[in-house]
């Protein structure tokens, strides 16, 4: 490929790119590009309704937010979300055990 060709392909890459970050409704190949999904992958999640789209004269649309939506859904926890949460668990945990303790009648 010549330089030249790299450079053409280059900036149809940015052209295209700034006209997907532009729309706030994308068709499907725009949505392939947008979200880094193969053709195939997406296609077959629109086909099994997993995936929010739009359908009008047998073409496929996107809303760009919900896309975005739908790709952030399941946030992985950090460590430190974690660790705060065991924390505060234990924390709750012991306080009811010590409520449990202290509302109990004494042994004989």
């Amino acid at each position: 490929m010549t330089d030249t060709e790299m450079i053409m392909q280059r900036l149809d890459s940015i052209e295209r790119n700034t006209l997907i970050a532009s729309k706030n409704v994308l068709t499907f190949e725009e949505a392939v590009t947008y979200t880094g999904i193969s053709r195939g992958h997406l296609y077959r999640m629109t086909s099994e309704k997993r995936v929010p789209h739009y359908k009008l004269q047998r073409r496929l649309y996107f809303r760009k937010e919900e896309l975005e939506d739908w790709m952030c859904r399941r946030k992985v926890m950090t460590v430190e979300r974690a660790e705060s949460l065991a924390d505060t668990y234990i924390y709750l945990k012991g306080a009811v055990n010590t409520k449990q303790n202290k509302t109990q009648c004494p042994k004989r």
